[in-house]
Order: structure tokens, then C-alpha cells, then sequence
């Protein structure tokens, strides 16, 4: 499969992510995007189309995890080992359409 690339997000390497059919569930939903130019990977929250988009907080669980909610609801948690804390703007909002 050919590298997908947008900038540095590599979404060809996404964690997380069901394939198409796969995943009938309620959303949101989170999935990791690696960025190998910036080294800040991304968080995706997937949300069906017809929801209005989620409102988006990180909260810090310990000095190098943290988890990312929409509308309050915990949809991934982040561990890393080096490199910045996890902000709400590294959160990208993907619109699913059914």
C-alpha cells in the first residue's frame, strides 16, 4: 500500500482506525496520527456527520499521559515517552459520513 501523506500526518499508520464497515459504533471516537516532520503526532476524533462537532478538552492523567475528550467523554488516551504535552490543538476533527 502506498504511503498517505497531508503534510507529515502519515494516515497510513494510524492506531486505532477500523476499516470502512468494520466499525458501526457510536461515535466520537479517537485514533493516533503519526507526524514524522513536526514529531508531534495527532490525535483524530472521528464524528458522524450529522453530530454536531465535539468540543474538545486534554486533561493531563500523570506527567506523560494524558487523555483527550469530546464533549467530556474520554475517546483516546496518549502515552509518550519524550517530547510536548498533548494540547487540544493537536486534536484534528474528522467528519464520518455512513
Amino acid at each position: 500500500m502506498p504511503a498517505v501523506h497531508d503534510g507529515g500526518l502519515c494516515w497510513d499508520q494510524v492506531a486505532g482506525l477500523l476499516s470502512h464497515g468494520s466499525y458501526a459504533g457510536p461515535t466520537p471516537m479517537g485514533i493516533l496520527v503519526p507526524d514524522r516532520y513536526t514529531k508531534r503526532d495527532k490525535v483524530a476524533v472521528v464524528y458522524d456527520k450529522d453530530d454536531p462537532p465535539p468540543r474538545i478538552t486534554v486533561q493531563e492523567i500523570s506527567g506523560t499521559v494524558s487523555s483527550v475528550h469530546a464533549d467530556g467523554v474520554a475517546v483516546a488516551v496518549v502515552a509518550r515517552a519524550t517530547g510536548p504535552d498533548l494540547l487540544a490543538e493537536d486534536v484534528l476533527l474528522v467528519e464520518r459520513s455512513l
